[in-house]
């Protein structure tokens, strides 16, 4: 009989659906802060739904876009549970797709501003012309960057 989706998973059930060993996601206990089953009575683990789409989230960074444990935990850290917790959701093959009409241009916009403002004086205190060339070549770098993405994505 199978459970429904809001039923607690023991850690066999929960390592046959991830098709990882048990002793694997206790490790993952010990390196990411934000996995916390509920244990019981001779310390069993149970896991609640929210617990297995988080490791479902670290699972395919880990396996499937082969993050490192340091670079998981620090997008743990940087864009949160929620958006683990959606990396084996967003994209046919389960893995984390980025879009690239959705990758800000925070910084190409600020070197953009930066060389506008050195050129009329404006805002460019404490910037020498070296400075200025640094963000010219940087915006250049991001421009190339997102156009190879572009035409990735194409």
């Amino acid at each position: 009989m199978d459970k429904s989706p809001e039923a607690f998973r023991t850690i066999s059930e929960v390592a046959d659906d991830l098709d990882v060993p048990k002793h694997v996601l206790r490790f993952w206990e010990g390196k990411f802060s934000q996995l916390r089953p509920l244990k019981r009575g001779g310390g069993r683990r149970y896991y609640r739904p929210e617990d297995v789409n988080l490791l479902r989230g670290i699972r395919q960074l880990l396996y499937g876009d082969k993050y490192t444990i340091k670079g998981v935990q620090r997008i743990l850290r940087e864009q949160g549970v929620r958006h683990v917790m959606t990396c084996s959701e967003n994209s046919s093959d389960g893995g984390v797709q980025a879009n690239v009409t959705d990758i800000p241009d925070v910084a190409a916009e600020a070197a953009r501003r930066a060389a506008d403002q050195f050129e009329d004086g404006s805002g460019a205190e404490g910037m020498n012309k070296w400075q200025v060339n640094q963000l010219r070549a940087l915006l250049a770098e991001l421009e190339e960057c997102k156009k190879l993405l572009m035409a990735s994505k194409g």
